[in-house]
């Protein structure tokens, strides 16, 4: 194969520039510019370009907004119903927001964020977008779940198995970020506490956990709520006001 058509297979090698170049979300090291990977699928493009490049910025760039704003609602919703809020004791309104908020809405965002080269964005929100619709699947009575098991007790242990597995991804999820995002670090971690006084309610039949899960999952929301309206603010060229994320020097 000839050396020019090397140069043009632009998807198998990343691009350097030199000289005065202006970089396109890379990293400058002497004078060199190692871009990423560029993908018509997902190209951030500044806000001024023309409408159908917009389209696709605010497509791409904005997706982690979405997909932490959707994890952040239906994890505050489910919350309030396990604290029985205003003497709610049944949660199934929550499916709903759970299949196409942060089930679909969120499986989606993390999609968008692979060509990006956010693979902890994108991993992590796919991941959760998943639980959501498997949870959400879980307590559809089309979907034959629950009437598989004849006994409440054995379907809770059952249940119970499945917080402890996403348990698991979530302390999976919080080295990668403990040493450069305080944000995200409290954000797991007490969402891990979440998960792990809900799997214990499930194999207990503690009310009391419960409630204690409900009131854990209720700050998991607000947090994710506050890291997602600060990435929103900090895309904003004149913002009203900053959130710091507690983002630490690499």
């Amino acid at each position: 194969m000839s050396r020019s058509s090397d140069a043009q297979d632009v998807e198998k090698a990343n691009i350097e520039m030199t000289g005065n170049a202006i970089p396109h979300d890379g990293d400058t090291k002497a004078g060199v510019i190692h871009a990423r990977r560029p993908s018509r699928i997902a190209n951030p493009v500044p806000a001024y370009v023309a409408s159908q490049s917009l389209l696709a910025w605010l497509l791409t760039e904005l997706a982690i907004y979405r997909g932490v704003f959707a994890f952040a609602a239906t994890t505050w919703l489910l919350s309030m119903y396990n604290v029985n809020t205003r003497g709610i004791h049944t949660s199934n309104v929550v499916v709903g927001m759970a299949l196409f908020g942060g089930g679909l809405t969120q499986f989606i965002a993390g999609m968008w964020e692979f060509p990006r080269g956010n693979v902890f964005g994108a991993t992590v929100l796919t991941m959760y977008g998943a639980f959501w619709m498997s949870y959400a699947t879980i307590f559809i009575p089309g979907s034959g779940v629950m009437l598989a098991f004849s006994d409440e007790t054995e379907f809770n242990n059952a249940f119970g198995m499945y917080l402890i597995v996403w348990l698991i991804l979530t302390l999976l999820f919080i080295p990668p970020v403990v040493r450069r995002n305080m944000a995200f670090t409290i954000l797991l971690s007490t969402l891990a506490v979440t998960l792990i006084m809900l799997s214990g309610a499930e194999f207990t039949g503690s009310p009391r956990l419960t409630k204690a899960g409900g009131v854990f999952g209720i700050m998991t929301g607000l947090i994710a709520f506050y890291i997602a309206e600060s990435e929103l603010l900090a895309s904003e060229a004149r913002a009203i006001v900053r959130l710091p994320l507690g983002e630490l020097a690499q």
